[in-house]
């Protein structure tokens, strides 16, 4: 073989080891994300985009970060409100999703309220 060919190869290869390890990045993990439609000690619904209601566990372990503006704080699930847009990474447990992290912005209209004087 030339170097030529040897290096497209080379390159080719790298590429490939990349994608697989931003493919296998979250594992098993799953991704729920939509809208908050019900909040309880233990889980919450999320409506999707496709109109599908999901439910995930909360566990003690689950993290909650809430996304304002560019800005992530740290925070808790009673800052969590019906409304909410939501992006969960949860992991599978039998027929069950068991949220690890739960990422949330205020609803539209709860950030218009908060802001009026």
């Amino acid at each position: 073989m030339t170097t030529s060919i040897k290096t497209k190869l080379c390159g080719l290869l790298a590429i490939v080891a990349l994608m697989a390890g931003v493919a296998l990045a979250h594992g098993d993990k799953k991704h729920v994300i939509g809208t908050l439609e019900k909040i309880n000690a233990d889980s919450v619904v999320v409506k999707t985009a496709a109109g599908k209601s999901v439910e995930v566990k909360l566990v003690a372990t689950t993290m909650y970060v809430s996304h304002a503006g560019n800005e992530d704080k740290p925070a808790k699930l009673a800052d969590l409100a019906v409304g909410d847009r939501v992006v969960i990474h949860a992991t599978p447990k039998g027929e069950a999703l068991e949220a690890n992290e739960v990422k949330f912005s205020p609803s539209v209209a709860a950030a218009a309220a908060k802001s009026k004087p």
